[in-house]
């Protein structure tokens, strides 16, 4: 534990150099919470990107470059007086006791993840925590800029916790073939609007959000798995093409298609 705090402090410390006034680097003394955002949203979908990959070896450099960002945050936050990365370790702490109480406070132990749902109300302890903060509303603290796929999900399960959700799948699979009916309807008009196709769009995205959420899938990762699959396979559609000495871009779709058909069935 003496190894682990001297390493925090020497970040910390590090990161204080890297932002003195005088001595610090240019590109540091810059930065301001606004301005790092974006690399904080990349650094955590590199640490996603490693573990899809099983590229283990990479995994604590990419755990740095995100860890990086909360010292970051706070020393930022240290210099105006706020908080410092100290309040940010002990209010992680304080949450995790509290949202823990069958292994730190006195309810029974809990052996599987079924029963510690059964056994825990967990919307009901955020929600506790979002009145003390006084929010009016179950959405108030969901961010904004969140990818849409994970912020729909999200506020789909807030909602869900004042009970405003379908318990039978078939209702919910049955709003994603009306969502997309709708958005036919709009496409098949003598006069399109493409902001009323966008609208049903945006509406048959979200009840597909509903849809997995249901089947306890993560929608976020789900697309980025699709989008690997496609990737890899549309890759191996042009290797196949070049190995055969045609131009893709002189072939039809049909052809094309039998190329995707047999990348599939190399994969099966």
């Amino acid at each position: 534990m003496k190894t682990e705090n001297k390493g925090i402090e020497q970040l910390l410390q590090i990161m204080q150099k890297l932002r003195d006034p005088e001595l610090g680097c240019p590109w540091d003394k810059k930065q301001n919470y606004d301005s790092i955002v974006p690399f904080t949203i990349e650094e955590a979908y590199e640490v996603a990107d490693v573990i899809e990959r099983n590229a283990w070896d990479e995994l604590p450099d990419e755990l740095g470059d995100l860890l990086f960002q909360v010292i970051f945050y706070c020393q930022l936050a240290a210099e105006e007086g706020r908080f410092e990365f100290n309040t940010v370790v002990e209010r992680l702490s304080n949450k995790l006791l509290r949202r823990h109480p069958h292994v730190f406070g006195n309810q029974n132990q809990i052996y599987d993840t079924k029963q510690q749902n059964d056994s825990i109300d967990w919307e009901a302890l955020k929600s506790q925590e979002r009145q003390q903060r006084d929010q009016l509303s179950v959405l108030d603290d969901i961010p904004t800029g969140l990818p849409a796929l994970s912020r729909s999900k999200k506020i789909q399960k807030r909602v869900v916790a004042v009970g405003f959700d379908w318990n039978d799948i078939k209702d919910v699979a049955a709003k994603v073939t009306e969502e997309l009916e709708e958005v036919m309807q709009e496409v098949h008009q003598e006069k399109q609007r493409a902001d009323r196709i966008q609208d049903e769009m945006g509406d048959l995205l979200f009840s597909v959000v509903n849809l997995a959420r249901h089947l306890g899938i993560d929608p976020e990762q789900a697309l980025r798995q699709a989008n690997s699959k496609f990737e890899r396979r549309f890759r191996g559609v042009e290797k196949a093409v070049k190995d055969d000495n045609h131009q893709i871009e002189k072939l039809g779709l049909d052809i094309l298609d039998d190329y995707w058909k047999q990348v599939k069935a190399i994969e099966k």
